[in-house]
């Protein structure tokens, strides 16, 4: 599969499909405001009892493992395991896996308990997952060569049979279907909190409308870093970047994606 449809993006647009997302308190709000602006609805629930309806009236569901708790893993696993019941797509985002045993421990049951269509993960958390030693810095990454990052995603990938996104100055996706590169964005992104779990968010927009996870992962991924790269060139510090990331996503079109993506399959 080499072939991207960007006209997905009219399709969210036109449908404006419900997105749950069981949220870090961190970035909740520039994610459910994320999500409005790329033409999807979003729904920040998260108490365990309204898990299936909730999860049943969604057309995707995005969980985040940031700022955890007992009551959120189990409302994540709930989800999860309707989401998949049900045939619906499960974004996971194990945020800071790495920076607990109780919180790695915890994400580890969530994946015996049910296959996530994406795993969207930055390196040190990858590393955490894949049972490598991880440098994670609170919930940072740090830098890794492509070879090194490549080869975690894939035991990823392999161990855990989804499709893997692993976010940084490029993002890498690898799937049943092959590996791409995503390039662009901008450096700014690691002056806002959150972006990483608005890529996730992004993830399950993408899901609701692009039934292949590969697929769905690269145009979340390139969608973000043309919102990055559109939003450096109007903002002067971080608080009008974060703004302009919004106004960037309200506003790219199919076709200004097409046009500004830098995709390599590897």
């Amino acid at each position: 599969m080499n072939t991207f449809h960007f006209s997905r993006l009219a399709e969210i647009r036109r449908q404006r499909p419900l997105i749950h997302c069981i949220a870090n308190l961190v970035a909740a709000n520039d994610c459910a405001n994320l999500a409005l602006a790329a033409g999807a609805s979003p729904v920040m629930a998260e108490a365990p009892p309204e898990m299936p309806e909730i999860t049943a009236a969604s057309a995707a569901t995005v969980l985040n493992t940031g700022t955890p708790s007992e009551e959120k893993f189990r409302a994540c696993r709930i989800c999860g395991q309707e989401a998949v019941r049900l045939g619906r797509p499960v974004v996971l985002d194990p945020v800071g896996v790495g920076a607990s045993m109780w919180r790695l421990t915890r994400v580890r049951e969530l994946l015996e308990a049910f296959t996530p269509t994406i795993l969207r993960v930055n390196f040190g958390e990858a590393q955490a997952l894949a049972c490598l030693t991880s440098e994670e810095q609170g919930v940072d990454s740090p830098a890794a060569s492509l070879e090194r990052r490549l080869d975690v995603a894939g035991r990823l990938e392999r161990q855990y049979r989804t499709t893997v996104l692993l976010s940084g100055p490029e993002d890498l996706i690898i799937g049943r279907n092959g590996a791409w590169r995503v390039t662009g964005g901008s450096a700014w992104m690691t002056r806002v909190t959150g972006t990483g779990c608005m890529l996730s968010t992004l993830c399950g927009v993408f899901t609701a409308a692009e039934p292949d996870a590969d697929a769905a992962a690269v145009l979340a991924a390139v969608f973000w870093k043309v919102c990055a790269r559109c939003a450096e060139v109007e903002a002067h510090g971080p608080g009008t970047f974060r703004a302009a990331l919004m106004d960037a996503a309200a506003s790219l079109t199919p076709e200004n994606l097409q046009a500004e993506a830098n995709i390599e399959k590897l």
